[in-house]
C-alpha cells in the first residue's frame, strides 16, 4: 500500500469515530467550556469538523502563516450543520488526496505565525499531523462531554460507558 492509499484509509477510519463524537453533542451545551482558557464545546467541535479540509490546504499551498491569514471559524448553530460541515471538509480533503501525486507529498510545508515557525515538514508528514490533531481534539471533546455526563462512544474499541452498559445488562 502506498502512502496515499494509507492516508486515505486512515482518514476514513478516523472519520467513523469523529462522526460518532460530533453527533452526540447536546446543542444546549454548545457554549459550555470547562475553563476560561478552553474552547467552548461548539468551537472545539467546529475545529474538529474543519480539520479534514486541512489536507487540501496542505497539498495546495506551501505554508499557513497565521499572521497573514486570520482565522475565521465557520458559525455552526446545530448538530445537523456540524455534521454536514464535517462531511463537506472530509469529502474535499479525500478528493484532493485521491488526486495527489507522490512527489508533491515530499514537498516542504510550513506552519507559522510570522517569524515563529511551529512546524516544518513534508506535506505527507503534515497531513499526518492534521490527523493527529483530529484525534487530539476529539479526545478533548470526549473529556468535555464526560464532564457534561454525556455517554462517550468507543474510538478503537468499546468505551467505558459501552462496557458498563454490557455489564448492567448481564
Amino acid at each position: 500500500m502506498d502512502i496515499i492509499q494509507s492516508l486515505l484509509k486512515e482518514m476514513e477510519q478516523e472519520a467513523q469515530t469523529t462522526r460518532k463524537m460530533l453527533s452526540i453533542i447536546p446543542e444546549d451545551k454548545f457554549n459550555w467550556q470547562p475553563h476560561p482558557k478552553s474552547m467552548s464545546v461548539i468551537r472545539l467541535a467546529t475545529h474538529i469538523a474543519e480539520l479534514p479540509g486541512w489536507v487540501s490546504m496542505v497539498l495546495d499551498t506551501a505554508e499557513l502563516d497565521f499572521a497573514t491569514a486570520p482565522y475565521d471559524p465557520k458559525v455552526i448553530t446545530n448538530v445537523k450543520e456540524l455534521l454536514a460541515y464535517f462531511e463537506e471538509t472530509l469529502a474535499a480533503g479525500k478528493a484532493r488526496l485521491e488526486k495527489a501525486q507522490l512527489p508533491e507529498l515530499n514537498e516542504q510545508w510550513i506552519l507559522r505565525n510570522g517569524e515563529d515557525i511551529y512546524s516544518k515538514s513534508t506535506k505527507a508528514e503534515f497531513i499526518r499531523i492534521s490527523y493527529s490533531q483530529i484525534v487530539h481534539h476529539r479526545a478533548q471533546l470526549g473529556v468535555d462531554l464526560r464532564l457534561l455526563d454525556v455517554k462517550i462512544p468507543g474510538s478503537y474499541g468499546p468505551s467505558a460507558d459501552e462496557q458498563f452498559e454490557v455489564l448492567e445488562k448481564a
